[in-house]
């Protein structure tokens, strides 16, 4: 139905809210709908509304630029056949309802008792459709006003046929129309995100909708009410042209509906997230239960679980391969050990990734290998609560580090993956290493310790290997300092002694190799001495590494990556026995690891010597004091040996006080799982510190359960910026 002139109306505009209260308006409202069973898909129509408001307001004057982009453009999902389905329902009723609004506002009628009559037409219809049809009503009309405005300057048909319609005086003067249409484009963008919101709710059955079905009638109601005032103003536009003055209270009136209808969306925003927020809490407890029952049940291959991990029905080539930088599907996974290298995007350091690079790539050198018959696929776990955009240049310089395997789009991880991730696989901020078998089967919850310890020689990483790998292993040189020198196991294949030191002080550092150094040339003894610096190390270290080079007190370890590496092996040796667990009291290996890191842990320089299975060592000022007064031990060396000449001598000269700390990365805590530091900014780590103050004889490394009960062992929980 076409827009036709009409006179204006004498008598005055109703006030938009002067109808009976909200109460009595909804049982009006509500005595109006009795759908018919059935529902319609209104989506491809509503498609077509917007796509006509889209376009007709791209010809309005001066509202081209601002307005615009408040339309979407018809949405591609809208299909042909879905629309002409809908049509063939709704076309008549369609047209119905457009001459209603014309007749009615031609006629003078009442904006309420329109709305009330177009609502008891609709009436067979559910709330939706209400709306969807009667924005199609209208968009007719308007749609095809705006569409002989855009023809009217060229077309001769369309200026004929703007005569006839009275619109030409209209159409001669389009350009001003702009101001006239700037508060109906305004209320226009409030319908359309009312009605696309009243339509989201149909289907959806949660607890929420009760308070959404209190909402959605009135919702209606204004929506259809809008339609008609807009309807009203445009005839009042197009049938005066110039002569047309828009009242105060006209604009006013479709203001206030704009604002109203931009309040009730405001309420059904909020009771549609929370719809949606309890579907999806529900959705993501089944995708947790499911991975719960995969990982515990029996199959041919591991896709079916990394499927399940990867949500690669979302995404069919979910991993990124580092090496090609091509994006693959988990087929290049299939039935091999897959090892899922899990972290975060903050605690994950360039040294670790170096080290795990190094180790990949070695494996990769020789397929025919069993050590190479793995894959590994970083994991990462992100915040949800954070922008991509953010995180995004962080995530892509750590991927570009990795020549393996990775998740191309973290988000395919959906939150019951991180949940089964964080509860089940217990990761926290540390990265872990879980192993999957052919099957897809856990044989590991972290398998990172074993890697750092043994290399790819862990294979195939499950824990029973590394309970065998344990069993095979002695204390010794090999053990404590493999691979972190080239030379190292040429040494030993020698004969000759071993010294490795560490701290930062150089003072002590000048005194201890230089006494070393005159004590092994007086005894004739081959020595080889290496510093190793301190855990996490820094700039200081490097400093210290670099001045031992150029003085030529002892070999230094090639860079700052290969020192943290050392530390992070002891480290891991820990680690690996806890989850064995073995203690101090009846672990050789533990008990002499947690004396190193001991030392580690303090402010003073230390060292240790060995050859073959013998090793002496200690705190810095008693190893340099042996050293120093060596005639007083050698007599005893020549029967006893000189390493255990040398451990009998420094255990003599401890004295019956003293002070030891153990400081070890934290695992688990009820602490704060992040702390910033106060002059950077930048996140700190969390370290446990136990320590040790004895004022008796009772020797530090002697039966933890009796210092626990007879010493004073305090326990706390440390935070230290670690600086690169």
């Amino acid at each position: 139905m076409a827009i036709v002139p009409r006179k204006i109306q004498s008598k005055a505009i109703h006030h938009i809210f002067s109808a009976s209260d909200d109460t009595t308006m909804t049982k009006h409202i509500l005595a109006t709908h009795a759908p018919v069973s059935g529902h319609i898909n209104v989506t491809p129509l509503l498609n077509l509304v917007e796509d006509i408001f889209h376009r007709a307001a791209s010809l309005i004057p001066s509202i081209v630029q601002e307005k615009q982009a408040q339309f979407g453009a018809m949405k591609d999902s809208t299909h042909l056949s879905d629309l002409a389905d809908m049509l063939d329902i709704s076309y008549h009723t369609i047209n119905k309802i457009s001459c209603e609004i014309c007749c009615k506002c031609l006629g003078g009628g009442d904006a309420h008792s329109t709305t009330m009559g177009i609502l008891g037409m609709l009436s067979s219809y559910s709330w939706d459709a209400k709306v969807v049809i009667a924005l199609a009503a209208f968009a007719t009309n308007f749609g095809e006003f705006w569409l002989l405005a855009q023809l009217y300057a060229t077309n001769r048909l369309a200026k004929s046929v703007a005569m006839l319609k009275h619109m030409n005086e209209t159409l001669e003067h389009v350009d001003d129309l702009g101001p006239k249409f700037e508060t109906v484009s305004n209320l226009l963008k409030a319908m359309l995100d009312v009605t696309n919101c009243i339509v989201q709710f149909h289907d959806l059955d949660t607890p929420q909708m009760l308070t959404a079905t209190t909402l959605i009638p009135g919702a209606a109601y204004w929506t259809i009410r809008s339609v008609v005032s807009c309807a009203s103003h445009i005839l009042g536009i197009t049938s005066l042209g110039q002569g047309y003055m828009t009242l105060t209270i006209e604009s006013w009136e479709l203001s206030s509906l704009a604002y109203k209808l931009v309040n009730i969306n405001s309420h059904l925003r909020k009771q549609l997230a929370l719809c949606h927020q309890h579907l999806d809490d529900n959705k993501q407890r089944e995708a947790f239960e499911t991975l719960r029952l995969l990982f515990k049940t029996s199959h041919q291959d591991n896709l079916k679980v990394l499927r399940a991990l990867f949500c690669t029905k979302d995404d069919p080539l979910p991993l990124f391969n580092g090496s090609t930088k091509q994006r693959v599907s988990i087929e290049v996974l299939r039935g091999k050990i897959v090892l899922l290298y899990i972290s975060d995007l903050h605690h994950v350091s360039d040294e670790e990734l170096e080290i795990f690079e190094q180790m990949y790539l070695e494996s990769r050198q020789d397929p025919a290998m069993l050590e190479s018959q793995y894959e590994l696929v970083w994991i990462p776990v992100t915040d949800k609560g954070i922008p991509w955009l953010e995180v995004k240049p962080k995530f892509e310089k750590l991927q570009s580090m990795m020549s393996w395997y990775s998740l191309y789009d973290p988000s395919l991880l959906e939150p019951a993956t991180i949940r089964y991730i964080k509860e089940v696989w217990l990761f926290k901020t540390k990265p872990i290493l879980v192993v999957l078998d052919p099957q897809g089967k856990v044989v590991n919850l972290n398998a990172i310790h074993m890697m750092w310890i043994w290399g790819s020689l862990a294979y195939p990483f499950s824990t029973s290997r590394e309970e065998a790998l344990w069993n095979e292993e002695t204390w010794g040189i090999g053990l404590l300092a493999d691979t972190v020198h080239l030379s190292l196991l040429d040494w030993v294949s020698k004969g000759k002694y071993i010294c490795l030191y560490g701290g930062d002080n150089m003072d002590w550092i000048r005194k201890f190799t230089r006494t070393a150094h005159s004590v092994c040339r007086a005894l004739q003894l081959p020595l080889e001495i290496i510093y190793v610096g301190k855990s996490n190390p820094g700039e200081k270290i490097r400093e210290i590494n670099n001045a031992i080079d150029e003085e030529k007190l002892s070999n230094v370890l090639p860079d700052l990556t290969i020192i943290w590496f050392f530390w992070v092996r002891l480290e891991s040796m820990w680690h690996s026995k806890l989850q064995q667990h073995k203690t101090v009291e009846n672990d050789k290996i533990m008990h002499e690891v947690m004396r190193i890191l001991s030392y580690d842990s303090s402010d003073q320089g230390w060292a240790l010597i060995s050859k073959g299975m013998d090793m002496a060592q200690g705190k810095g000022d008693m190893f340099l004091r042996c050293l120093r007064e060596y005639d007083q031990w050698k007599e005893p060396a020549k029967e006893k040996g000189l390493l255990p000449a040398m451990n009998e001598y420094i255990q003599g000269l401890q004295t019956p006080h003293h002070c030891n700390r153990l400081i070890l990365p934290g695992i688990d805590s009820n602490m704060p799982e992040k702390v910033v530091c106060a002059e950077c900014g930048r996140p700190m780590e969390k370290f446990y510190m136990y320590r040790c103050c004895n004022n008796s004889a009772t020797y530090f490394m002697g039966n933890l359960r009796k210092l626990i009960i007879n010493i004073k062992m305090e326990t706390k929980v440390l935070f230290s910026l670690k600086k690169f």
